[in-house]
């Protein structure tokens, strides 16, 4: 994750705008896992939940807003300090920490009903013995009988097309413009550049906001034997048509 940080701190306080409406999009992400946490966790309430790439609390807000105890982390501070100020400004109590999720350790709670890491933050990690440090982490914050849930891209598919960008995306603010797209570098079979573009309107002008990180293309298959390999047990896979989600998620049980 050694490119990961600085990036995302500099993206912070613009991360909502990749959304056309994140206010909505909050909404409907905290429905769709507020579902399967509920499911996964068999009535319990309330269920605690450990947001381990919590970003500018996308999924941490919602699932607050909906009844869930929650704590984030992130490796971007600059993010974590966007979380607390969305949240002081919903009057939600989520307490936020800046932390990576290969050192879960540093968080002081435990015993969580669930670890969720939503919206392809996995693949940011460089290697396989990373993603097993990752299940490892989150293993060891949880309850026996709690849930290691999380999302990414479908790159069984698309290392398969080979994709090289995401939209244009074409979103209106009050009257203005706003364009979002992505393009993907491809520097070998399993690693790409991702840059983001955010192109806005403002007044008589336009200006656009760059940002890049790297991903690897983590197949399904890879993250379940290194799930396995962590203690986890009963994995499975939901996919979009399945759940409602944009991507596809995958749900793991500490059954010990």
């Amino acid at each position: 994750m050694a490119d990961t940080e600085q990036p995302y701190d500099e993206l912070a306080p613009y991360y909502d705008q990749i959304f056309e409406n994140w206010e909505k999009s909050i909404a409907r992400q905290a429905a769709v896992l507020g579902r399967i946490l509920h499911h996964e966790s068999g009535g319990k309430s309330p269920i605690r939940v450990l947001d381990c790439a919590c970003g500018i609390g996308t999924q941490s807000l919602g699932l607050a807003m909906n009844g869930f105890d929650v704590v984030g982390c992130d490796i971007s501070s600059e993010a974590i300090q966007r979380a607390r100020s969305e949240a002081s400004h919903r009057g939600l109590n989520i307490a936020f920490l800046a932390a990576n999720m290969l050192q879960l350790d540093a968080i002081p709670q435990s015993s969580f009903d669930a670890v969720i890491c939503i919206d392809n933050s996995l693949p940011h990690l460089e290697s396989d013995e990373q993603l097993l440090q990752a299940a490892q982490q989150a293993y060891g914050k949880l309850r026996i009988g709690g849930s290691f849930i999380g999302s990414t891209r479908d790159y069984d598919r698309l290392i398969v097309e080979r994709a090289v960008a995401h939209g244009p995306d074409f979103f209106s603010d009050g009257g203005r413009r706003r364009i979002v797209f992505q393009i993907w570098d491809w520097m070998d079979e399993r690693r790409y550049r991702f840059h983001l573009y955010i192109t806005k309107n403002d007044g008589p002008t336009w200006h656009t906001i760059h940002f890049t990180s790297t991903y690897r293309a983590v197949l399904r298959g890879e993250l379940d034997a290194a799930l396995r390999k962590a203690g986890f047990t009963n994995i499975r896979w939901l996919l979009p048509s399945e759940s409602g989600f944009y991507q596809p998620i995958f749900v793991a049980q500490r059954d010990r």
